[in-house]
């Protein structure tokens, strides 16, 4: 497509943005008010990623004078130099290929991958008014947070705006408050339970040596 203009593909916006919200809500099947609002939060970062990705590209237009005169002769309104990393960081050939595109897409299937695991344990203990202790909630207290954190940062790292880059630390600091809000939540309603849980499971970062249990 170079030479030629990549944006205005309006179809493809809403075509992609429709299937990502889609797996993610598949995934998540949000039912609570909170498991709404983190739902929600996604969908507006994958709207606006995929805006400027097919639609409009407000960063490089942004940018467009100070890329003109550092990369003369580039044509950024091609969608292989929309990759602004791939340029910047002076990588040649296929952007799709380079070393930030790969672990792009690692972390984007990792993301969807905790977030179907992660979201299945917890949907049936709110079915059961239970404590979610098992899978990756044996691991760390929240990893559906963890996913959408993870597939976000891997969208940024193929294809990185300034609307973007804005909502990214936004949207972490809103689940963030959410986490805080649920386990304030899970306290009033499991007491000792809950802080038993809280002692040995972290709340972030992943344990991979998972040898106790918690009785509920």
């Amino acid at each position: 497509m170079h030479g030629e203009s990549a944006y205005g593909l309006w179809t493809l916006v809403i075509l992609n943005s429709g299937i990502f919200i889609f797996f993610a809500f598949s995934f998540t099947k949000p039912q609570t008010k909170t498991d709404w609002r983190s739902f929600g939060a996604f969908s507006a970062f994958i709207i606006a990623l995929f805006t400027e990705m097919y639609g409009f590209p407000l960063t490089i237009y942004f940018l467009s004078g100070w890329l003109a005169e550092r990369y003369p002769g580039i044509d950024f309104l091609s969608h292989e130099n929309g990759h602004l990393l791939h340029t910047l960081l002076g990588f040649e050939g296929d952007p799709h290929w380079d070393p930030l595109h790969i672990a792009s897409n690692v972390l984007i299937v990792l993301g969807f991958f905790l977030l179907a695991s992660a979201w299945n344990v917890l949907h049936k203990a709110q079915q059961t008014r239970s404590l979610a202790t098992t899978g990756w909630y044996a691991r760390c207290r929240h990893p559906q947070y963890i996913a959408f954190i993870l597939i976000m940062f891997g969208f940024l790292l193929q294809w990185p705006t300034i609307p973007t880059l804005v909502m990214f630390p936004i949207l972490v600091r809103v689940y963030v408050r959410l986490a805080k809000r649920e386990e304030r939540m899970a306290l009033e309603e499991f007491g000792d339970v809950y802080r038993r849980y809280m002692d040995f499971t972290p709340a972030w970062f992943p344990k991979f040596n998972v040898n106790k249990t918690i009785s509920t």
